[in-house]
């Protein structure tokens, strides 16, 4: 099947122009060329499709009945084509993201409704879901996460914005336990871990070039989201490590307490990943950026 569509090509311009010259021409190659393009294509259907003469060529009637065939075929190519050229410019269509449970609770209703009034003619489909989706096989236009840097390094991604984390617990906890004077001592803590990592729960913090790790032993209770993780730190069950944005209305509210803040855990961002496109489309560009402007400028 390799070069059937060029054969095929071949054949309907020397049809069209009843020469091998002028269908030369029009492919812009040489005859010999064209000669061997349609001397391949009869030889695979095993039937004469032109009759060559000194003076014309000319089409036998099993050539009439594949001409007509291999034009519509050519014709629904082209078509094709200009669909999906069309597809990678406009800003139009259906856009498929994957998003975070909990940021897409709090942000993304209002970004979207604001991005739909520029441009309705997109039709977000959006799931939220807090493990990592494999672009291709689940068929996502591009995923929003809050991560570290990803480690497949052929990933397409781009930083949007710094998701920065803090170590909290209510204050009915740290009465019965105490307060953590370091970061070491939270292995003797009940701590509330992430559970969507490859080798379970665990925290490395950092202070002043000294990093202390939280093994997954000392994790009572782990979940992959981040809310509720937050719901049962402020309920007394121990400590949790979470993004600021989960935890700062229950800081401000008292329910929560930030502690060892002068521990700090890898930087995690909000970032855009996508599959592997040579170009992104229009509106994924589009949207990205979007959601970038609507974080950086929340009020406007």
């Amino acid at each position: 099947m390799i070069g059937k569509i060029e054969r095929i090509q071949a054949f309907t311009e020397v049809a069209a122009r009843e020469s091998f010259n002028g269908a030369a021409k029009a492919l812009n190659t040489s005859p010999p060329g064209v000669t061997r393009l349609v001397a391949e294509l009869e030889r695979e259907l095993g039937v004469q499709l032109l009759v060559r003469t000194t003076r014309k060529v000319a089409l036998t009637s099993a050539g009439r009945l594949y001409l007509d065939k291999a034009l519509v075929v050519l014709k629904d190519l082209r078509a094709a084509d200009e669909l999906v050229r069309a597809e990678q410019h406009q800003l139009a269509g259906s856009l498929r993201v994957s998003a975070p449970l909990s940021f897409g609770l709090r942000y993304l209703a209002t970004a979207i409704s604001r991005f739909r009034i520029l441009h309705d003619k997109i039709n977000i489909a959006l799931t939220l879901d807090d493990s990592m989706a494999d672009l291709i096989a689940d068929e996502f236009d591009m995923a929003l996460r809050i991560s570290g840097p990803p480690k497949d390094l052929s990933a397409i991604w781009r930083k949007i914005a710094p998701v920065p984390r803090v170590i909290v617990a209510a204050p009915s906890y740290l009465a019965l336990r105490g307060m953590p004077a370091t970061a070491r001592a939270l292995r003797e803590h009940n701590c509330l871990g992430y559970a969507n990592l490859a080798d379970g729960p665990s925290w490395v913090l950092a202070k002043r070039g000294k990093t202390e790790t939280v093994p997954s032993e000392a994790f009572c209770f782990s979940a992959n989201n981040g809310d509720i993780l937050a719901d049962l730190a402020a309920l007394g069950e121990g400590i949790a490590l979470l993004p600021r944005f989960i935890v700062e209305e229950r800081i401000a509210s008292g329910a929560l307490i930030e502690i060892l803040g002068d521990w700090k855990a890898p930087e995690t961002f909000l970032s855009a990943t996508y599959p592997p496109f040579e170009k992104l489309p229009a509106k994924v560009a589009t949207f990205t950026k979007f959601i970038e402007d609507a974080l950086a400028n929340p009020g406007s």
